[in-house]
Parts: structure tokens; C-alpha cells; sequence
């Protein structure tokens, strides 16, 4: 995608280059290899309980070592390709759905008509951008795709009295929100409970509670500090930068017309229709798909013709090839452990070191665990391709619920994705907005550590109800 281009200037800028994700999933799988010669072999029995294959606490016993070698940990990767698949061409083919929907113009001339309408007051324009932001990153996973709206956030409130930092945070601390809230983003939340054999997109009411609270809090602090630089533009973190640039945006819309509210409707039948499916129907990947390939087609032949609707969903599927592909190495981890007979051995011991603590801080652990790995994978299919084939047994045997794995994963994942300097469109929105790294880092580590106090107590209180 072409959003994604800035961050190689922004990388070269910064104080280390971190090595490329593949690459990093390569050292994984080459460490996964080398744990099935050092580790002992052994396994848990498992059986199926309401549809989950469930480890049996006191199972595990040694058995005999079957340690890989250099061809299968090659052999491995499509091996991890195969065990993906059905994830892997739902992100391809939903990746294709949202690249006609994109190519509409549809949802930037929708979000854009709210922005002219809203963008004078601003006492309403904050909250009610950041939210327009965060249920298209709740939804449909919108995460990249707001970097073209950053320089049009920057200058509306310039005009408004306020500075670059905040025109920044009001669209992408938005869309983090709802991307880490994930009620329905079929990237992250989807694919995490796909793998840990959890219906798809339960919880939602939880979820749902959970993400309003982040919605409220982050609004508040990005308002707060407006106020603060409307009052005194001395108060901005960009002040120098405020006095030597002016910025314009270079970003184009077309107005707003039935075609694009034909879209939309279309869009919001589709995602209500899959809702309904999902929670009344038992739909589960296939009919996703399916039901995505109906809007994407709909909503593309009518607005667009038939040829570009196929293009678009081409170059959909294209920009999402990172996320997809990496779904299949993450996957060949797992399938090296499990050649070599040590992935029961890892979750056995992870198990014994954890056991003797409270369930709450066991499942706290498994939040930082998530919160480490999203510094290396930063790609959230890929983080639960990852870790979630762990964490879902683990949990098993520690008593927690799989689905608080799952909340584990998200929140682990989606919030640490404005902080990380591995985070691709964080480096690419900061690029454009000509905000140095080290000035969004003041200005948003409050508010993270914020988030991570809130995503504790969420992750507490999901233990203490049940949540499945």
C-alpha cells in the first residue's frame, strides 16, 4: 500500500534498525528447531469438550524424541501454510473486500463529509472524529488506511487553535482505540478465536464495554491536552515546529454522493447481516468470506463497473499479503514443536511456573507476554498465529478461560501499536506529519500507561465473571 512507503525515511531516522518481521519469524522458527534437540519430549492427552480440543491437566508424560532437522525446519513453513490456510485466504480475500469498498472512495468522502461538518466546533469535533475513527477501526480493521487523513486532521486543527499533535491523535489514536477494542475486526479478534477454537466474535458485549471505556479515556486526554495548547501554544510539544511549518494537506476527496451512501449502506448490511449470522446462524469463516465476497462485489460492480471491482479487490488482497503470508510462518513455529514433540513440554512448563501464582496474575502474565511479542511481530495476525496455540492449552490448565487468552492477545496487541517504533503505520503517520518519534512518545506515554492500568482491570474483571 502506498500509505506504507514513508516508513523506510522514518526508520533510517531512527537510533536502530530492527530486523525485518520475516526475519525475525525465521529466528523463531530456527530457536523452535533447536528446542526440539535440547528439550525433552513429551504430551499431554487432549480430548473435545463443547467443541474445543482441551489439554487434560496431569497428563503429560515423556515420550520418545523426534527432533528436526535443517530440511523440515523449511519443510515447516508450508507445512505452517497448509495449517493456515482457511485464515489465510479469509485475510486475503476480506483484504480484497475492503480494497473495492477503499477504491469506492466511499468511506474517505463519508468520514470527510463529517469532518467539514463537524470540523468548525471544536468542542465536538474531537470526540466526534476520534469516534467515527475507532468503530471503522473496531469493525472493519482500519489501521493504515487513516494515514491519509492525518494531514487533513493536522490542518483542521490548526484552525481550530490547537496544534499538529493533536490533528494526529485525534485520527489515529482513534482508530487504535477501536482496532485494540476489535469487537468485530476480523484481522485480530477473528483470527485470535479462529485459532483458539473460541466462537467466533463471542464476547461482544464485554468487548464492546471494555472499548468504550478506552473511547471516553483517550478522548478526555487528547482534549485535554487541545485545551492545554489553545490556551497557551507554548504548552504544545511541536511548538517549534508549529512556528516554522505549515503544513497543508495534499489528500483530495470527491464530494460525497448516492453512490458512496449506496456503499456504506451496503457495507453496514453486510457487517449487521454477518452479525446476525454469526450469533444465529453459526456462521464461521467460510460464510464470513462468502458474505464479504457479496459486499465487496455488490457494492463494487454497481458504483465502479466489473473490471475495476476485480482490480480493486486484486490490490486489496495485494496489501495485505504481509499480514497473510506471515499467518503461514507464525504457523510453522507450531508445526516444528509439534514435529519435534516439545510444544506440550513448553506449555508444561510454563504451566508449572505459573501455576502456583493467583489466576489473576497468571492471566496478567500472559498480557505482558503479548505485549513483548507485539514489539517483534507487530503484524496482529501474525502475533496470534503465533502465540495463541499456546496460550489458548495454557489456559486450559491454568483455569482461565480461552477467551480471556484471547482478550489477553488484543489488548496486548492493538494498544502498543501507537508506542512501538516497530509499528509500520505508526512510523509512516508520523513521517507525514513531520512529528519527530521521541515528541509523540511524550506526548502519548501517559496515556499508554493509562491504557495498560485499564486493560488489567479489564482482563481482572474478565477472570472474576467468567467471560466466555
Amino acid at each position: 500500500m502506498n500509505e506504507r512507503k514513508p516508513q523506510a525515511d522514518a526508520s533510517e531516522r531512527s537510533f536502530f534498525k530492527m530486523p525485518h518481521t520475516y526475519a525475525i519469524i525465521m529466528g523463531i522458527l530456527l530457536i523452535a528447531v533447536i528446542l526440539t534437540y535440547t528439550l525433552p519430549a513429551g504430551q499431554f492427552d487432549r480430548e473435545k469438550q463443547d467443541g474445543q480440543t482441551v489439554v487434560i491437566d496431569g497428563t503429560y508424560r515423556a515420550v520418545e524424541s523426534a527432533p528436526v532437522n535443517f530440511f523440515g525446519l523449511f519443510e515447516a513453513i508450508p507445512k505452517g501454510m497448509e495449517a493456515g490456510a482457511a485464515i489465510i485466504f479469509y485475510i486475503f480475500l476480506v483484504g480484497g473486500v475492503f480494497g473495492i469498498i477503499r477504491q469506492t472512495g466511499a468511506i474517505e468522502s463519508g468520514i470527510n463529509q463529517l469532518i467539514n461538518r463537524f470540523g468548525q466546533k471544536g468542542h465536538i469535533m474531537i470526540p466526534m472524529t476520534m469516534f467515527v475513527f475507532s468503530v471503522a477501526g473496531a469493525t472493519i480493521g482500519m489501521a493504515e488506511e487513516t494515514i491519509i487523513f492525518v494531514p487533513i486532521g493536522i490542518m483542521l486543527a490548526r484552525a481550530l487553535g490547537y496544534d499538529a499533535m493533536t490533528g494526529a491523535a485525534i485520527v489515529s489514536l482513534g482508530a487504535a482505540v477501536g482496532f485494540a477494542g476489535g469487537m468485530l475486526n476480523p484481522f485480530t479478534v477473528g483470527v485470535a478465536q479462529s485459532i483458539a477454537e473460541v466462537p467466533l466474535f463471542s464476547g461482544l458485549g464485554y468487548r464492546t464495554a471494555v472499548y468504550l471505556v478506552f473511547l471516553v479515556v483517550t478522548i478526555l486526554y487528547v482534549m485535554n491536552y487541545a485545551q492545554k495548547v489553545k490556551k497557551n501554544p507554548e504548552q504544545s510539544l511541536v511548538h517549534d515546529l508549529e512556528k516554522h511549518r505549515k503544513q497543508e494537506t495534499t489528500a483530495t476527496f470527491s464530494q460525497f454522493s448516492k453512490k458512496h451512501l449506496f456503499v456504506l449502506v451496503v457495507l453496514v448490511g453486510g457487517i449487521t447481516l454477518n452479525v446476525i449470522g454469526i450469533f444465529e446462524w453459526g456462521w464461521y469463516l467460510t460464510e464470513l468470506t462468502a458474505s464479504f465476497l457479496i459486499i465487496g462485489l455488490l457494492a463494487g460492480i454497481v458504483t465502479m463497473g466489473v473490471n475495476r471491482t476485480f482490480e480493486s479487490l486484486i490490490d486489496g488482497a495485494k496489501a495485505v499479503t504481509f499480514g497473510a503470508l506471515i499467518v503461514g510462518f507464525a504457523r510453522a513455529i507450531v508445526v516444528i514443536l509439534e514435529d519435534g514433540r516439545v510444544i506440550d513440554t513448553v506449555i508444561y512448563g510454563l504451566s508449572n511456573a505459573v501455576g502456583q501464582l493467583p489466576t489473576s496474575l497468571a492471566v496478567i502474565g500472559m498480557y505482558v507476554v503479548q505485549l513483548i511479542t507485539n514489539f517483534f511481530i507487530p503484524s496482529g495476525s501474525g502475533q496470534a498465529a503465533t502465540t495463541m496455540p499456546i496460550m489458548a492449552p495454557l489456559a486450559d490448565l491454568l483455569g482461565i478461560e480461552r477467551q480471556v487468552a484471547v482478550l489477553a492477545f488484543q489488548y496486548g496487541d492493538g494498544l502498543t501499536n501507537m508506542i512501538f517504533p516497530t509499528s509500520a503505520h505508526l512510523m509512516a503517520f508520523l513521517a507525514i506529519a513531520g512529528i519527530p518519534y521521541e515528541k509523540w512518545l511524550r506526548f502519548v506515554w501517559k496515556l499508554f500507561a493509562i491504557w495498560i492500568v485499564l486493560a488489567c482491570g479489564a482482563l481482572l474483571l474478565a477472570v472474576v465473571l467468567g467471560i466466555q
